[in-house]
């Protein structure tokens, strides 16, 4: 008798632990309770957050694998941070397989929701948000996943970032889609990353649109094969408002598409409208820099079968007014700075090359010239499209 208790229990404790879900509703003692949950939760468990509005005053993180925290909705669950009393992100998540979906962030001192080495997670129906509107002091980033492989961002909205709206960076196997971005100083960036389909989105109101970059000086480099397809990138004119120091400080108002020093880029099939500078800017890294493993470079970068509305009334750049005079009031609307290679732009508009011929080459020593875009259209479709493992698609079905 006494051998058959010991066994039993002995299968009891190695059975695995069912998965549950635990509901935290907001009020009193929310940000205890919250963390709690976050803390406690065991692979597979939901964390289910009520409607409402949670007022919380430090930011939240989650470490265990295999979790999906869930609200009632992107309007109706509001984590609110506006008494955050350090300068940390909302939500910060450094474990694998995690589905974040259904709720919004509010005003907090950081960046809105960050996950650092997280595999396999999913971002889904989110609002990341800073109530005041376009303001340096907004946390840089509203959706944050960096150093990561197989990422998906879907259905969400971002507003007020003073960096990127959403950002993915150093990583690997990402997409982005379906997603709006707008009063951000860039809606989205890829940076330093490989392999990623940003489509179906909308970027508006941004200082820039959607921006691919590679960087130096960063333990990723040589970021590659980037699609950036069917999105709508119309009237990027937001003065920028990133703190001065920042890259990103230096993006034109009014820029739709901006590639920077990149490998294997397709911009194809998206519609641009007033767009200030320009719809689509290729250029090099024009920093100082001492990386030897580093390239400066946009190369293999293609443009073709977009649809181009007006562009190139305002250009924020220095010289843009005296082009603009040149150009009869308005410049082209693709501008390449003259130091790529194995560019191919088959859209059928005029293109402005500044005739550039080093990276970091000062712009008083440019000699811009028109030329004539594609006078038959070409389908420069060479990258494979990415593709996710399917239980993080039917996580959000």
């Amino acid at each position: 008798m006494i051998r058959s208790l010991l066994v039993a229990t002995a299968l009891c404790l190695s059975a695995p632990t069912l998965a549950k879900t635990v509901s935290v509703a907001p009020g009193e003692d929310a940000q205890e309770r919250l963390q709690e949950a976050l803390i406690l939760a065991e692979p597979g468990d939901v964390i289910e957050l009520g409607a409402g509005r949670f007022d919380l005053v430090d930011g939240l993180s989650l470490d265990v694998d295999n979790v999906t925290v869930r609200g009632a909705g992107m309007d109706q669950t509001v984590l609110n941070f506006a008494g955050q009393l350090g300068a940390g992100e909302g939500l910060l998540v450094t474990s694998d397989h995690v589905v974040l979906r259904d709720f919004a962030i509010e005003d907090s001192k950081g960046d809105g929701i960050k996950s650092k080495g997280a595999d396999n997670i999913v971002y889904y129906r989110l609002r990341v948000e800073w109530t005041r509107g376009p303001h340096p002091e907004n946390g840089a980033y509203a959706i944050y996943p960096v150093e990561s492989s197989n990422v998906l961002v879907d259905s969400v909205t971002t507003i007020g970032s003073s960096d990127a709206g959403i950002y993915v960076g150093q990583s690997e196997n990402i997409i982005v889609r379906n997603s709006v971005a707008k009063f951000n100083v860039a809606g989205i960036e890829i940076e330093n990353s490989i392999g990623a389909d940003v489509y179906n989105n909308v970027a508006v109101n941004n200082t820039g649109g959607i921006l691919v970059f590679d960087l130096p000086n960063i333990p990723k480099q040589g970021g590659r094969n980037v699609r950036v397809f069917d999105n709508i990138v119309v009237d990027n004119n937001t003065p920028n408002f990133a703190p001065e120091g920042n890259i990103v400080a230096e993006v034109p108002a009014g820029m739709g598409v901006m590639v920077m020093s990149h490998y294997e880029v397709e911009v194809f099939e998206n519609r641009f409208a007033e767009n200030g500078t320009g719809n689509i800017l290729i250029v090099s890294y024009t920093k100082g820099q001492d990386d030897p493993n580093y390239n400066p470079k946009p190369i293999g970068v293609r443009v073709f079968e977009n649809d181009h509305g007006r562009a190139g009334y305002n250009p924020a750049f220095p010289g843009g007014a005296q082009l603009k005079a040149a150009f009869g009031g308005a410049i082209p609307p693709i501008i390449e700075d003259g130091t790529g290679e194995n560019l191919q732009i088959g859209d059928d508009v005029a293109i402005l090359s500044m005739g550039l011929t080093t990276p970091g080459q000062s712009l008083a020593e440019a000699k811009p010239s028109l030329v004539a875009g594609a006078s038959e259209p070409f389908d420069g479709r060479q990258l494979t499209p990415i593709t996710l493992p399917q239980a993080m698609e039917d996580a959000i079905r």
